[in-house]
């Protein structure tokens, strides 16, 4: 089949869910047997999500094959359970700088450079680079920011030169809120109406338009929206608001999305979508049996973005044990030692999450001594590791000032310190050891019965590394490497060998939990949470 490729566009405010839209319509398609792929166009300047402050905007995701990406290609491959790649991700930065590069190596041959139609050219390149590879019968992009903003023209007018070229291979949705004014009790249109003027003022007519709601929309507001939008009634829909982002697929199932969308396509309706397994993860997740409270000890708790795989993946791990699991946000830096006990005594495990710089450090160095002390379930990933391995050095093995580079360049006891790689690099963006490594488990232990298998291969993003130097001394006092790295000697995993369950590793597992393949390690730690529970 010829690959088609649907566009989703958003209107009247941002973060309405453009991404789990777009997730749960792959999900629908891929569920009625197609191959599918989801890419997200961001308007932004930056060449990709890298260097952004976690604060303004969420957390940065990781692929495969190492590109620092948007948080929602997370979505997508939880929702998926298909891995993502650069060429999902695309930034206004990294296609002005492709021409530019182009421009300087004299491709266009003398032309003045122009935003159309160079831009909209390499922009279109991109969209249909997943497509031309012929792996997907269909591509959704995702257009990040809102319509009607200055910085998505060039994306919105690509997506019109687009549809005159692909005609019926090609199907437009809107994302629009319908606000509730709670003065007069009514829903609202008219902002969703001037969306979509809007988006016709840039030369696009959306085909099924989508609206964000607190309360259903009846008959007679779909049918206002369909006349004063131009688009048929059924493919008004509404996404109403839900009390967890996997209930979206099933709630799109019923708006019949995925039918209108191969209905305009003039693609037959051959089978019906198998959902079981999605309709069996949300039963799990609706009726658990049992609870736990797990403490994730940060700097940016502030802003749950900042964690979001994370937290997606301790509901699949939750799913999997058939247990809610309360995650409690406690800043680092609010937890010292006169008051470690009262934060953290009444949490049935402890994770201590990843980040950079020094802010905070101390707090998740405390936490965790208590964790291990009192034998909380422990899981430090990426900097909580690191933080790991920096407490037992001061309080186990007696080395006061143990640090990492990273925070004290000076310190006597550099027990985590720069690869060596990475001592020469100067720009932040792109540069850290990124993507997919692989990792040898020790025979007989923890994380080996966790995975059940000897080589694994997991995901990175980070410069400093346990120091070698140190493993003999770890070992030896209770601290086991138990994962390597072969091919560059790295230390990937440490674990506590006289405690219920205390594991760091030097990876991101978050970035590879789906709905339809839980991580190992969140499953196992929940499961610890839950044995701590029962027995204290």
């Amino acid at each position: 089949m010829e690959t088609r490729y649907v566009f989703v566009t958003g209107g009247v405010a941002s973060s309405l869910g453009k991404g789990i839209i777009s997730s749960s319509l792959a999900t629908l398609l891929k569920a009625r047997g197609y191959n599918v792929t989801i890419q997200k166009l961001d308007p932004y300047i930056n060449i990709d999500p890298g260097t952004l402050n976690p604060y303004e905007h969420g957390e940065c995701y990781v692929t495969e094959d190492g590109a620092e990406t948007d948080l929602d290609l997370g979505h997508y491959e939880r929702f998926l359970n298909v891995p993502t790649s650069q060429a999902n991700n695309i930034t206004t930065g990294r296609i002005y700088k492709d021409v530019i590069e182009k421009e300087r190596r004299g491709d266009f041959l003398g032309q003045t450079v122009q935003v159309v139609p160079h831009i909209t050219d390499e922009i279109q390149t991109h969209i249909k680079l997943l497509g031309d590879n012929g792996n997907y019968d269909f591509v959704i992009t995702e257009i990040g920011g809102t319509v009607g903003d200055i910085e998505s023209f060039p994306f919105i007018e690509a997506i019109r030169q687009l549809r005159w070229e692909l005609g019926n291979k090609c199907v437009t949705i809107h994302l629009t809120l319908v606000p509730y004014l709670k003065a007069t009790g009514e829903l609202k249109t008219k902002p969703t109406q001037h969306s979509v003027k809007s988006l016709l003022e840039q030369g696009v007519q959306p085909d099924i338009i989508v609206c964000r709601t607190e309360y259903e929309l009846n008959e007679i507001l779909r049918r206002k929206i369909a006349l004063f939008c131009n688009v048929k009634p059924n493919c008004v829909m509404q996404s109403i608001d839900v009390s967890s982002i996997y209930d979206i697929p099933l709630l799109m199932y019923k708006e019949g999305l995925d039918r209108e969308v191969l209905s305009l396509m003039h693609i037959p309706l051959t089978t019906e979508p198998n959902l079981d397994y999605w309709k069996d993860f949300l039963y799990k997740l609706k009726y658990p049996k049992t609870s736990v409270t797990i403490g994730l000890i940060g700097k940016y708790v502030e802003l749950h973005d900042a964690y979001k795989s994370i937290g997606e993946a301790f509901i699949h791990g939750g799913v999997s044990n058939e247990c809610k699991v309360k995650l409690e946000y406690i800043h680092s830096e609010e937890i010292d030692e006169n008051n470690v006990d009262e934060k953290l005594h009444h949490l049935h495990g402890i994770l201590v999450a990843p980040g950079f710089g020094e802010r905070g450090i101390e707090g998740k160095i405390t936490a965790i001594k208590y964790a291990r002390i009192h034998k909380v379930p422990f899981f430090g990933i990426c900097l909580g590791m690191q933080c790991a391995v920096i407490e037992f050095a001061r309080n186990v093995l007696g080395y006061k000032d143990a640090h990492s580079t990273e925070m004290n360049p000076h310190t006597t006891y550099p027990v985590i310190d720069i690869m060596e790689e990475q001592k020469h690099v100067c720009d932040s963006g792109g540069t850290m050891r990124l993507g997919s490594y692989p990792c040898e488990l020790k025979e007989g232990s923890k994380v080996m019965s966790i995975y059940g298998q000897q080589h694994i291969f997991e995901r990175h993003r980070h410069r400093y590394e346990f120091n070698n130097k140190y493993v003999s001394e770890f070992e030896c006092n209770g601290m086991i490497a138990s994962g390597m790295n072969r091919n560059q000697n790295l230390v990937e995993i440490m674990e506590l060998s006289d405690h219920p369950w205390f594991i760091g590793v030097q990876f991101h597992p978050e970035y590879k939990s789906t709905v339809a393949k839980h991580h190992p390690l969140f499953e196992h730690f929940v499961k610890a949470a839950i044995d701590h529970k029962i027995n204290h």
